[in-house]
């Protein structure tokens, strides 16, 4: 069984909003992510507590990445 990452994505600068995605892969610094429309790049990845069974709880620091997904 793979393991399920509920993700709360919070935007730098508050300029945009943020959101909570389920997902099968776990954030990493640099990559890109998309909220809505738009396209944001991870900053940071902290554990909001630790993992239980095939679920975790994380925290992502993303800002907007420089383009937009068509």
């Amino acid at each position: 069984m793979s393991m399920i990452y509920k993700v709360s994505y919070v935007v730098q600068g508050g300029e945009y909003p943020g959101g909570i995605k389920n997902q099968e892969e776990k954030p990493e610094v640099g990559t890109l992510v998309q909220i809505g429309l738009m396209m944001f790049e991870v900053m940071e990845v902290h554990d909001m507590m630790p993992p239980r069974d095939d679920f975790q709880f994380l925290h992502a620091t993303v800002k907007p990445a420089s383009h937009r997904k068509n």
